[in-house]
């Protein structure tokens, strides 16, 4: 009867852990360029370490049963970096999706993307447009990759949008409302993020879903971003659970 009973016990503390798992994780990683520094290698080592530690985060998410993971992997303003670094972030989709894809499908990982893409070199959209087409049946995780990404530009662009929709004729100033502007966001069909996580210790969104953001819950971590590992991503997730989301009521 005492084995039932622990038994039991040990069901239910299991369904709330799953329950409390956010629908939807979005990861703003950072750290990659003081890693590499603190160890005396050139930056673009960093973001190899980086690339592997997406692989990882990527695995772990699938297997908790998140559904949607977005990662900040290339904002707007990453274009100011030196050359020869945005060349190497340019070629970092193709070689993650080169080695990483066959383990996607297998996991039954669907690939996405949010943010301004049709800017991005042709040979890093043929990556991307590859492993959208391979893996769009998918059903389980919704690997989500934000790449020439930035909030403010995502709204202007669903301003503008709406703009041209009252300028036509088919809404009305009076018709505008937020669900008008989510319509025209990159992620109209993303739910909002629960929960966003930003590594190396630095403590601002940079950026980052911005609109999307308004009642996530933010954790900032020191831990560099190659250094953020599974263990890293179930303390954060405690971190959560042990929070209270009311969304401004009591």
């Amino acid at each position: 009867m005492i084995k039932k009973f622990i038994k039991q016990k040990q069901q239910i503390n299991n369904q709330d852990n799953e329950l409390s798992i956010p629908e939807h994780i979005a990861i703003i990683m950072d750290g990659n360029g003081r890693w590499a520094k603190n160890r005396k290698m050139p930056r673009i080592k960093g973001h190899y370490e980086g690339m592997q530690t997406v692989k990882k985060i990527t695995r772990k998410a699938s297997d908790l049963g998140v559904k949607y993971l977005t990662l900040y992997a290339f904002s707007t303003e990453n274009w100011s970096r030196p050359e020869d670094e945005v060349k190497y972030l340019m070629k970092l989709p193709v070689d993650f999706l080169k080695t990483f894809l066959p383990e996607l499908i297998e996991k039954n990982v669907k690939v996405t993307t949010i943010g301004f893409t049709e800017a991005l070199p042709k040979h890093t959209k043929n990556a991307i447009e590859e492993a959208i087409e391979k893996t769009k049946h998918n059903t389980g995780l919704n690997l989500v990759f934000a790449l020439n990404y930035g909030g403010r530009a995502e709204i202007l662009n669903a301003v503008k949008e709406l703009y041209h929709e009252v300028e036509e004729g088919n809404l009305t100033i009076d018709d505008l409302c937020e669900d008008n502007i989510k319509k025209y966001l990159f992620t109209s069909d993303i739910p909002d993020p629960e929960l966003l996580i930003r590594t190396s210790g630095e403590e601002r969104l940079s950026n980052f879903l911005i609109w999307q953001s308004s009642y996530s819950e933010f954790i900032f971590t020191k831990t560099l971003w190659p250094d953020f590992d599974e263990q890293s991503l179930i303390d954060c997730l405690k971190i959560y659970q042990s929070r209270q989301r009311r969304f401004g009521g009591l």
